[in-house]
């Protein structure tokens, strides 16, 4: 009995460790899937700990993101990276930094630049104004270095190259040269340089559209080819944008949407442990965690706090005005509607706010609160279809999953 006993605990003791092993293996894949759709890159010398959780998971990682989003996992002895692009193009998803449309194209010019570099070369400012100046005159285009705004934007693109990581300062600053165009900056190359512009499954001459320049992969002109181009653009969409309800979808995507909504809630979670629900306005997903890789909302800016405090002031109002609820879960507002709304909240909770917000007027507080909620697909400004409608703040459904006021202690928010 004592000798049976003995060889059940171990046997018991085995399974535990092998499910403590696959679980401990399942949290670091997700942690790898997480890292790579939300970092440029994992460098070996920056994380090498992550790096090398990539490496030993490199092949399910890679076929998971082949199958499902089209996205080329690249690895090399010293870094790796996801090849990402939207499906659809959303204002935030730029350089926060970047001004001017110059700004990218010198950004651009930039890395021609450090591609034809080594990470032992050396080289100045001047050279790499040089050589774009040159470059970019080739292609018709011109530039004046005598003019400030322009070596503004060089600047920016610079920093946001050493921002990367791939443009590596050495000495010199850039907006001394800025201020006066007759200061230096010595720099050398990182080698991930040459793999910040993804790669194109075509040369480029071949693309004749803007939105052909979404294609990762190139589909075969079969049904099997449609199904993964589409389940492709799905995936795609509902990992980079915050949340896509129904209108938001092509018909022949919305069908897949609903069809396979099983299917894509247990491979989001199985990838990265995002919880799926279906709503009447739409399918959505939210992180388990209060804080992960990505950018979550709510955000630790006050505009948040100011759209949850907006959700339950307009779910509060709406028996009240004639707004309406549309199939879609939607509500119209005129601007005056959503200053009417804050200037509630601003008399209710404006001494719990910041300075910056109790200051501001109900016109700049409205267009900042609007922009934040754009930007997380919580709203959109559209021209009404009505003659002399004007325009109108559409909000999404998305924002009735949230409820929020201030607790009774006048110290923290209650959230529902």
């Amino acid at each position: 009995m004592a000798k049976g006993g003995t060889t059940s605990y171990a046997i018991r003791r085995m399974r535990a460790s092998k499910r403590a092993d696959a679980e401990q293996w399942n949290e670091r894949r997700r942690v790898c899937a997480h890292a790579l759709l939300n970092r440029p890159w994992i460098t070996k010398n920056g994380d090498p700990e992550l790096f090398y959780w990539i490496k030993d998971q490199y092949t399910e990682l890679r076929d998971w993101f082949s199958e499902y989003t089209g996205f080329p996992l690249h690895l090399t002895r010293t870094m790796a990276k996801l090849d990402k692009a939207p499906l659809v193009a959303q204002p935030w998803m730029g350089f926060e930094a970047f001004r001017e449309v110059r700004d990218y194209t010198f950004f651009t010019y930039a890395l021609w630049f450090l591609e034809g570099k080594t990470e032992l070369d050396q080289f100045v400012l001047t050279d790499i104004v040089e050589q774009v100046s040159e470059q970019m005159a080739s292609a018709g285009m011109t530039v004046d270095w005598e003019n400030y705004q322009h070596r503004l934007s060089m600047v920016r693109a610079l920093k946001q190259l050493r921002k990367l990581g791939v443009l590596v300062h050495i000495d010199g600053d850039e907006t001394d040269w800025a201020h006066s165009g007759q200061q230096n900056v010595l720099y050398e190359c990182d080698p991930t340089a040459r793999y910040v512009l993804r790669h194109f499954p075509r040369a480029m001459g071949q693309y004749e559209e803007l939105d052909e320049y979404q294609e990762l992969i190139v589909y075969p002109d079969t049904a099997e080819g449609e199904l993964r181009k589409r389940r492709h653009r799905v995936f795609r969409r509902l990992l980079l944008e915050p949340a896509v309800s129904d209108r938001d979808w092509h018909p022949d995507d919305l069908y897949y949407v609903i069809t396979q909504r099983r299917a894509i809630m247990d491979n989001l979670q199985f990838m990265f442990g995002l919880e799926g629900s279906r709503y009447r306005e739409g399918l959505f997903f939210f992180h388990p965690e209060l804080s992960g890789e990505c950018d979550l909302f709510p955000t630790a800016a006050a505009l948040s706090d100011l759209a949850l405090l907006f959700a339950g002031q307009l779910r509060r109002r709406l028996g009240e005005r004639d707004w309406y609820v549309t199939d879609q879960g939607t509500i119209e507002l005129t601007r005056t509607d959503v200053e009417s709304i804050i200037y509630l909240l601003k008399n209710q909770y404006g001494d719990y706010w910041s300075k910056e917000h109790r200051t501001l007027g109900l016109g700049e507080l409205a267009e900042a609160l609007t922009v934040h909620m754009a930007d997380w697909g919580l709203g959109a400004w559209t021209r009404s279809s009505e003659a002399g409608g004007g325009e109108r703040f559409v909000v999404s459904a998305v924002l009735s999953r949230w409820n929020a006021d201030y607790s009774l202690d006048d110290e923290e928010t209650e959230t529902g």
